[in-house]
């Protein structure tokens, strides 16, 4: 929903065009993001801060946060300096890799509410005061870069492609944390990978024809420019046409004579 009404107030709001085909890469990417949801496994329960704990320091995903800061680290201070002003996916993935640790605070600050409230000691639990902390800082990070995306490129491009790579790396998150995989069947590993094929696709409309001029109404002609290739004659051509045409049957043929 975010996707479709930031694609129509900037068109309204904002003057910026998305033409047919980006239109049907916020739809496929829609579609494709569904498709992931409703493939993709529920989570495990987790009640206290402790079997949060538990999660977070387990090895798979020690090593997933270490290589998502490590990629995060070599956007912002290697690729951001030097390709953020001309490439929409730099600031983007940063705010995307920054969210799986958002949405990762978000769900232990959740348990922690729900220990405050229950009359656990939740304030004196270290966890709590990390996770608060890195919330924090992921948040202002993300709306860092995503102003800066929203300076430099076009709104209707930003958050579409910003939705569908922050999804991805959430559910990915999501199922590393959570080792919800173990419990997939097939059937829902094939959802999740044609989901995630639809997804590409739409980004791809979205990202590869956004300067193009496309819509209903001008998609015919469009379509027969495109088949309706002009020919290239050389000057050799263009020279005996213009000959043939001003003289008369009874006339001397003309010699032309081309130097280099």
């Amino acid at each position: 929903f975010s996707v479709l009404c930031s694609a129509i107030l900037s068109s309204y709001l904002l003057g910026e065009r998305l033409n047919l085909l980006g239109k049907l890469g916020c739809m496929l990417s829609l579609v494709g993001s569904t498709v992931m949801v409703i493939h993709a496994p529920e989570d495990e329960e987790v009640t206290t801060l402790d079997e949060m704990s538990s999660k977070l320091k387990e090895p798979g995903f020690l090593t997933y946060a270490a290589i998502l800061l490590a990629v995060c680290f070599l956007l912002i201070f290697y690729l951001a300096p030097r390709y953020g002003q001309s490439n929409i996916l730099v600031y983007l993935t940063i705010c995307s890799v920054i969210g799986a640790f958002s949405v990762s605070s978000v769900k232990g600050l959740g348990i922690a509410i729900k220990g405050f409230f229950a009359g656990r000691p939740v304030l004196q639990h270290p966890l709590t005061w990390i996770l608060v902390i890195t919330l924090v800082a992921s948040i202002t990070t993300q709306i860092n870069y995503l102003n800066k995306s929203l300076d430099i490129f076009n709104t209707s491009l930003v958050f579409p492609i910003y939705y569908v790579l922050f999804t991805t790396i959430v559910i990915t998150t999501s199922i590393i944390l959570f080792k919800e995989w173990v419990t997939m069947t097939v059937v829902d590993i094939i959802g999740t990978v044609c989901g995630f094929l639809t997804i590409i696709l739409g980004v791809f409309l979205l990202h590869a024809f956004k300067d193009m001029d496309i819509s209903l109404g001008n998609l015919p002609q469009v379509l027969q420019s495109e088949q309706q290739a002009p020919v290239t004659r050389d000057d050799k051509n263009i020279l005996i046409e213009v000959d043939n045409s001003s003289i008369a049957p009874e006339d001397k043929p003309k010699v032309f004579m081309i130097y280099n």
